[in-house]
């Protein structure tokens, strides 16, 4: 809110001035009543009629213009938090992210911007109109008659405290509310991306019971937070109706016995009214304030969230680099599995490895990353000391069952999660001492899974990297989804659906190694991207990769032998180990699982 506070004030004085313009109506009618209209001068008469016209016409105008100041001011600084929050997700670590959770923080970014919103909104208006029509309603009350006001006086104290004490615990009620709803929006999420799977397999009753369950918590969390907030309304207006009962009856007696007059019973009776409204507005002050400081609470756990580890962009003097350079031009000892890594430019001092793993353990959690050389005793290893070097140019598959750490290894080797010990180097220097930017622009990647946005081929190619036409066609070419775009009219400027939904599973997937290979990465890493082509096409995309992009180092995850088997090296990866490491000829002759994972698949035997 601090860049709008301006604004803010300017609308809040605005709202102040119609406010206060407000309450100046009934003190000019009890002057007419009282005063203008026995003396029977009508020039008087109309001259105070016009000042109480002009009154009202000023109080509106003025808070209508306040009010929308106040909406505009709302919505920029929700447009802020929005941007706010996604930034801040979208450069969150991998362990703070899973911390955090996806459907989670689509509600922080959601209903919870939208009730800080709502809240500051009425801050603007309803938080300066209620406390000046209650505090001025009471001091023009007392002004004007001091026994009467103090049944008012007398009454306040006790609804205030109601409301305190009420919206004390509604905050933690409304906090729960949106707990519930984060898991409202991870079941949506699930099913709206799953839905074919759900049909396929008939599950839809299975899944509306599931989604009828948190939307049941959901609704009882948000009732008996409701509930409980909805009480102070219907109380204070009981308290308000009884002294507005005491204010006639008394006001009559002070009337027939000459103490009063009946101008001032009636602009009373106006004032209590304001301060009714008043009070009432107070009421919803603290609902709305209620969410937003639940809302606003979980909005600042994001953005102050600090990431237990981050790519630091120092200048890699330290352990990193030393550990990366000590590694340069050597190979690692022996590895469970038998033969050491091996890189072809090690035997020269002056080309060193471009990417060292020496001993590396991680495991995922809370706290994956976020302390350098925890071990991790009490949580199962993704990872336990993996060691090998990849040169420039050089080729490495990594293949091996679901679950085995394949994908991790990837995901530590950019700078999304730390090792929990070990070092990581690329280019001779610890990945930690990296900018996350110049780190991951050295890499082309295909994940598992990875997505199409709703846009032309070119722009998803691209990617906002401004590339030249040449580099685009050149690497549609390379992975071979130029055959495929040519056929469209639009060629690259055909837009594809979200998530690539006219598209083939072959054909998203050729271009998505279109944008990896497009900005000429020094690394090239593609995880089980080739899975939906048939095998002439994955041999004919992987020569062509070789052939124009052979400079960059490949690092390629499959389930397929074929697509692996002439790698310059191949490690056989099994619950988070390297149980088997060489090329292919060689893995035959050591490995027994690779053995018979290739019999399995292409009926090749040593005997």
């Amino acid at each position: 809110m601090g860049r709008y506070r301006g604004a803010i004030a300017l609308a809040i004085f605005i709202k102040l001035i119609g406010t206060l313009s407000e309450l100046l109506l009934p003190y000019i009618l009890e002057h007419i009543i009282d005063f203008v209209v026995p003396s029977g001068d009508l020039g008087m008469v109309l001259i105070w009629g016009a000042a109480m016209f002009a009154a009202a016409v000023f109080c509106r105008a003025f808070n209508v213009y306040a009010n929308r100041m106040a909406v505009d001011n709302a919505h920029r600084i929700s447009y802020e938090i929005r941007q706010a929050l996604f930034e801040k997700t979208i450069r969150l670590s991998g362990p703070r992210f899973d911390s955090f959770t996806l459907p989670s923080l689509i509600s922080r970014m959601t209903s919870d911007s939208y009730n800080v919103q709502s809240a500051v909104q009425q801050l603007q208006s309803l938080c300066v109109r209620a406390p000046i029509m209650l505090v001025g309603g009471v001091i023009v009350s007392l002004l004007m008659d001091v026994q009467l006001a103090l049944i008012l006086v007398v009454m306040l104290p006790v609804l205030i405290l109601l409301i305190l004490l009420i919206s004390s615990r509604g905050i933690p009620m409304y906090n729960e509310v949106q707990r519930r709803l984060d898991a409202v929006v991870r079941i949506m999420r699930e099913n709206i991306t799953g839905i074919r799977v759900v049909k396929a397999l008939s599950k839809e009753d299975f899944e509306r019971g599931r989604f009828s369950r948190v939307n049941s918590e959901l609704t009882s969390s948000d009732t008996a937070a409701a509930t409980l907030m909805a009480v102070p309304g219907p109380l204070m207006q009981l308290f308000l109706n009884i002294g507005l009962t005491a204010v006639v009856l008394v006001g009559a007696a002070r009337v027939n016995s000459g103490e009063t007059q009946p101008g001032v019973i009636l602009a009373f009776l106006t004032y209590f009214n304001m301060i009714t409204m008043g009070v009432m507005g107070l009421s919803r002050i603290f609902t709305s304030m209620s969410k937003a400081s639940a809302s606003a609470d979980r909005i600042a756990q994001v953005l102050d969230a600090e990431d237990g580890f981050t790519l630091t962009g120092g200048t890699g003097a330290g352990a990193g680099s030393e550990a990366g350079a000590g590694t340069a031009g050597e190979a690692s000892p022996d590895v469970a599995g038998g033969t050491a890594p091996v890189a072809v430019a090690a035997e020269a001092k002056d080309a060193p490895p471009l990417i060292v793993f020496d001993h590396v353990d991680f495991s995922y959690g809370e706290d994956s990353g976020e302390t350098a050389g925890f071990v991790g005793e009490e949580r199962e290893k993704a990872l336990e000391d993996i060691s090998f070097t990849l040169g420039r140019g050089e080729s490495l598959g990594v293949i091996g069952p679901t679950g085995c750490g394949k994908t991790t290894i990837i995901n530590l080797l950019m700078g999304f999660y730390a090792a929990d010990s070990g070092t990581i180097a690329v280019d001779g220097m610890d990945v930690r001492d990296y900018d996350p930017d110049t780190l991951r622009r050295k890499f082309g990647t295909v994940f598992q899974n990875d997505i199409l946005f709703k846009d032309t081929l070119r722009e998803n190619i691209d990617f906002g990297r401004d590339l030249s036409e040449s580099d685009l066609l050149s690497a549609a070419e390379a992975s071979m989804a130029k055959e495929f775009i040519d056929r469209h009219p639009e060629g690259l400027d055909y837009e594809a659906a979200i998530k690539g939904a006219n598209l083939s599973g072959g054909q998203k997937q050729r271009i998505l190694v279109a944008r990896a290979l497009a900005a000429h990465p020094e690394i090239l890493v593609l995880d089980d991207s080739t899975s939906a082509l048939d095998y002439r096409t994955d041999a004919e995309m992987r020569r062509r990769i070789g052939l124009h992009y052979g400079s960059s180092a490949l690092i390629m995850i499959a389930q397929r032998v074929s697509s692996i088997m002439n790698m310059d090296r191949i490690l056989v990866m099994d619950n988070g180990k390297i149980i088997g490491n060489g090329t292919h000829e060689e893995l035959m002759k050591t490995c027994a699982p690779y053995r018979e994972i290739c019999e399995i698949q292409i009926g090749e035997a040593v005997h």
